[in-house]
């Protein structure tokens, strides 16, 4: 089938949306790139669907046209999963943020794709219930994007990513079929578990429209405490006590170096040091229980049990919500860097546990050889699930140092048996990468899954990997 024109595609989706379903010309301009990029946002036109059946409609429309389509949730991608260019339609899913039911029973969430992840955090919690994923970009992320990365955040040592926390799924293929399993069972064996091939893909494959998401009962009291530390030994023995004495109760297990945390507790940082900042490590620790009196009492003797063998230097532990509150401002503060510090290189990784001291090392040895002694290196990160924030900047640094910058964090992971990406994907930015994390036999697989579901590779062309030429058509 021929192309159609671009105005011929743009009167049939106004005709499929409405005129407020599709912007073009200012409307497009006057929003921004990205959440991290204020310049105009560049596209033929934003449309703007209401309901799957508007999605698939959209999507069979630019299939027959093979008019590339890019999917938009939050804009809160840090891998430029969502950059476009001016021939690009952007598939905006703003309009469609509905929670479409709710089961007390069954504890379970059905809610539209471009609902926000703090919404849909709310709303369990009106109904006594919990859905635990959670990152700092909760008020902008939808839920969508989450799927369609396969989001971690804070708690994944506790509830696992997204991919745990998904029992079925609502998807807008590329040609405009709709796949709905909208499953709301743990075990359902009935043939593939189709939902996986979309989850983690980067919108690729398909569009999720809607999912039905797994909620917990919501935590009676939460326990949360900031832990100085001397060394990285004491840091992977405090971890390995905390599971053993806490059990499933320990929900998080965060780490900041400290430089980091010297960033986060230093104006024009809102938050001040509640510790000394002279430590070499900050542990951030929570954990969850059902009794506030009892649990908590388990918490601190068991804290007391790490500070009897050694484990931790200082201690400050939350009494108050707000207190729990600032501790965590000061892990999640992450933006001081792009404040303060620009340019500035972030990156994604993860690694086992005991590779990480030796790989810290070696990183921070080759961006002072490369940049020279001041530039700086912030590394933060969620040391229970092995991810780590990486974070770069020099006096001398130009955006076109970002590949040997990459090169310098990304290289050695390889020897240590770690990823180029933990949890922000790999998008445009971290494609050429990829074959240091993955085989060309699993490439070549994921190609051929892109060709069979996408055969004119319209949606979200070139993240995660490039096709031929001769299969773009």
């Amino acid at each position: 089938m021929m192309k159609s024109t671009p105005s011929a595609l743009l009167d049939a989706l106004s005709a499929a949306l409405g005129a407020e379903g599709v912007l073009t010309g200012a409307a497009v301009r006057e929003r921004a790139a990205s959440w991290i990029d204020p310049t105009p946002l560049e596209a033929l036109a934003v449309v703007r669907p209401r309901t799957t059946t508007e999605v698939a409609t959209v999507l069979r429309l630019c299939h027959a046209a093979r008019q590339p389509v890019v999917v938009r949730g939050g804009a809160t991608n840090l891998v430029q999963g969502t950059r476009t260019s001016a021939s690009d339609l952007v598939l905006s899913l703003e309009r469609m943020t509905e929670v479409t039911a709710i089961d007390p029973v069954n504890q379970t969430m059905t809610v539209q794709a471009g609902a926000a992840l703090q919404a849909v955090q709310e709303t369990a919690a009106r109904h006594g219930l919990f859905f635990p994923l959670d990152l700092a970009a909760r008020g902008s992320a939808t839920i969508g994007g989450c799927i369609a990365m396969n989001a971690g955040g804070v708690r994944v040592l506790r509830y696992g990513m997204m991919r745990e926390l998904t029992l079925g799924l609502e998807v807008a293929l590329p040609d405009g079929v709709v796949l709905s399993s909208l499953n709301a069972m743990l075990k359902n064996n009935a043939g593939y578990d189709l939902k996986h091939l979309f989850i983690g893909s980067e919108g690729t494959l398909g569009v999720v429209t809607q999912a039905v998401l797994r909620l917990f009962p919501m935590p009676q009291a939460w326990f949360t405490a900031l832990l100085a530390v001397a060394s990285f030994s004491q840091v992977t023995a405090l971890l390995s006590l905390l599971q053993h004495l806490l059990g499933a109760s320990l929900t998080s297990f965060e780490v900041m170096w400290n430089d980091y945390y010297r960033l986060t507790t230093t104006p024009p940082a809102l938050s001040k040091p509640p510790l000394r900042q002279d430590f070499t490590y900050y542990v951030l620790v929570e954990a969850i229980g059902g009794d506030d009196k009892l649990d908590r009492q388990r918490f601190e003797e068991v804290l007391e049990r790490a500070a009897r063998n050694g484990l931790f230097e200082d201690a400050v532990l939350a009494r108050t919500t707000q207190q729990r509150a600032d501790l965590w401002r000061i892990r999640e503060d992450s933006e001081q860097i792009e404040r303060q510090y620009h340019p500035s290189f972030g990156f994604d990784v993860s690694l086992p546990l005991s590779a990480m001291e030796a790989y810290v090392a070696r990183v921070r040895l080759g961006i002072e050889q490369r940049f020279g002694r001041e530039a700086r290196c912030w590394i933060y990160g969620h040391l229970g699930d092995g991810n780590l924030h990486i974070n770069l900047w020099a006096p001398s640094l130009q955006p076109e140092d970002v590949d040997a910058a990459a090169q310098l964090v990304y290289a050695p992971l390889s020897a240590f048996g770690g990823s180029i990406s933990a949890e922000h994907g790999i998008g445009l930015e971290k494609k050429k990468y990829l074959p240091l994390s993955r085989s060309p036999q699993e490439i070549q697989v994921m190609q051929r899954l892109k060709r069979a579901f996408d055969p004119h590779n319209i949606l979200n062309p070139g993240r995660v990997f490039d096709l031929d030429a001769e299969d773009d058509r």
